[in-house]
């Protein structure tokens, strides 16, 4: 798996949980939406792979998570995103809904109001955490 697939997966899990929640399927929309974030910010990762490179261990194994906040500090982002997200508060508000995503969220039974409040955290074009993600990937 590459960089670009990663993308394409955030693209993908994102489209599918825009479908779940048309459809009255929150949990799965929340779940989903998490997993496009997840996949985002191991674009970020990947792309500081460089071919040929042999990987430092400790960073991969570490890459092998599911929360957001570590995948961001990882990727070497956290303090561009401290930055971008004082500059811009609707941001960081952003980011405190996708970090309490979890992928044990697939235990969970979400509201609608949680998927939506999630996939617009994620999506919000001038202050989502994906679009700022989109930047860096």
């Amino acid at each position: 798996m590459n960089r670009y697939d990663l993308q394409r997966l955030a693209g993908m899990r994102l489209d599918e949980a825009r479908f779940l929640l048309a459809n009255t399927q929150y949990s799965g929309a929340y779940y989903l939406a998490g997993y496009a974030v997840e996949c985002s910010l191991k674009a970020c990762i990947a792309k500081q792979t460089k071919e040929f490179d042999f990987p430092d261990k400790d960073r991969a194994i570490k890459s092998f998570t599911h929360k957001p906040k570590d995948l961001l500090s990882i990727a070497g982002l956290d303090n561009t995103f401290r930055l971008d997200a004082h500059a811009n508060p609707k941001l960081a508000s952003s980011w405190e809904v996708v970090t309490n995503w979890s992928e044990q969220s697939r235990y969970e039974i979400k509201a609608e109001a949680d998927a939506k409040l999630l996939l617009e955290a994620i999506e919000r074009p001038q202050d989502g955490v994906l679009p700022w993600i989109k930047r860096h990937w």
